[in-house]
């Protein structure tokens, strides 16, 4: 008997290796023949190396030219026609949109759809976004309303809007808070007290993310003197059109007590050596960074928005304030930079938090399970 075939098609290698990778070695650990497509990218040696069978597709996650898209969308519907796969599992936006659009038109039993996130198309402004908001709103409901597919949201908030678009049924949604976090890497950490606190910002360098807010709260803090030592991890993501350039970091190098220390491969150190994390993201489908500092022992600070307060514990685990408000965001981290006491009482409550809510061999569990409703 053949072996169940699953193609994961994610924009990027490097966000299928970050968020989807424990996902794909257990259900290759439990028989399935793995595939993975993805754009071009330097980690794609890492995915064939580990065993799954990469394709190679062209995606561009900023474009917008009607060819462009078309070839995509024309490309992951040969790709169907060619795998076969008992499963797909689209991830990120562009794959969803098209990959659920394609699959209607093949023999694909199973189509699983992560909607992490509804991205920058649902926060933009003006009467341009609005008409790609109508556009995009009759993409989702001509990729995700069908019989054959599950849709996985990650908070409330986006199945709501998705609901509410008429793009999905209820009886087809799934909520999976999150990607999960591996406590074993992630372990609880006790804070080193020795020393001025270190505040960390910890995402890609999006402004989406809160990042001129907590660059403005830094200078903020400074200028009451608060005694801290500030930084930003993460890489530039040109893919993005919020993300932040080189003049923009080099801007920021020259701020007193802020450090911008790039894209950082052992996030687990990174917050070995932090006592608070910061993300003022404007919304989320649930923040990887938040669950594997909770997992750490680290009180977080995030804003009171769809995917970001569904991550955290508000006053128990971190602290919530509204986006895009400097002010309270200072506010924030000045209290849990000088009550040592309650920052250290919310990072224990937060490693319990991650060992009851957010643990990795959950969310694998509930993937197989939905892997295993093909017909």
């Amino acid at each position: 008997m053949d072996k169940k075939k699953i193609l994961f098609i994610v924009n990027e290698p490097w966000f299928f290796l970050s968020h989807r990778l424990p996902i794909a070695v257990a259900a290759q650990e439990q028989g399935y023949t793995v595939c993975v497509a993805t754009k071009a990218g330097e980690t794609v040696s890492d995915i064939s190396r580990m065993g799954f069978i990469h394709h190679e597709i062209p995606l561009s996650r900023s474009g917008s030219s009607v060819l462009s898209e078309l070839s995509s969308l024309i490309a992951i519907w040969q790709l169907l026609r060619k795998v076969k796969p008992d499963v797909v599992h689209l991830v990120t936006i562009k794959p969803v949109l098209y990959g659920g659009i394609a699959s209607r038109f093949t023999s694909v039993k199973k189509v699983v759809a992560a909607v992490s996130g509804l991205g920058t198309l649902f926060l933009a402004q003006g009467i341009k976004a609005e008409v790609k908001r109508k556009l995009g709103a009759g993409l989702y409901r001509l990729a995700l309303r069908s019989k054959k597919t599950t849709v996985i949201l990650q908070n409330p908030d986006d199945k709501q809007l998705l609901l509410d678009l008429g793009a999905v049924k209820p009886e087809q949604t799934v909520l999976i808070r999150g990607s999960g976090a591996d406590l074993s890497a992630y372990q609880f950490l006790p804070e080193m007290l020795d020393g001025k606190p270190v505040v960390t910002f910890a995402a890609r360098l999006l402004f989406d993310k809160g990042l001129a807010e907590y660059v403005a709260a830094v200078e903020l803090l400074n200028s009451r003197g608060v005694e801290a030592v500030y930084q930003i991890v993460g890489d530039m993501d040109f893919g993005n059109p919020t993300s932040a350039t080189e003049k923009d970091i080099q801007a920021w190098k020259v701020i007193p007590n802020l450090s911008v220390l790039g894209y950082q491969k052992d996030m687990a150190a990174v917050f070995k050596n932090s006592n608070l994390v910061v993300l003022p993201s404007y919304r989320e489908g649930l923040p990887k960074v938040l669950i594997e500092a909770a997992a750490c022992g680290r009180a977080v600070i995030t804003t009171d928005v769809p995917g970001c307060r569904d991550a955290i514990e508000a006053n128990k685990t971190g602290l919530l304030v509204a986006a895009k408000n400097i002010a309270e965001l200072a506010n924030a981290i000045e209290l849990l930079v000088k009550d040592v006491e309650l920052r250290v009482k919310m990072g224990i409550a937060g490693r319990k938090l991650a060992e009851e809510a957010f643990s990795i061999e959950q969310i694998i569990e509930q993937h197989l399970s939905i892997y295993q409703q093909v017909g």
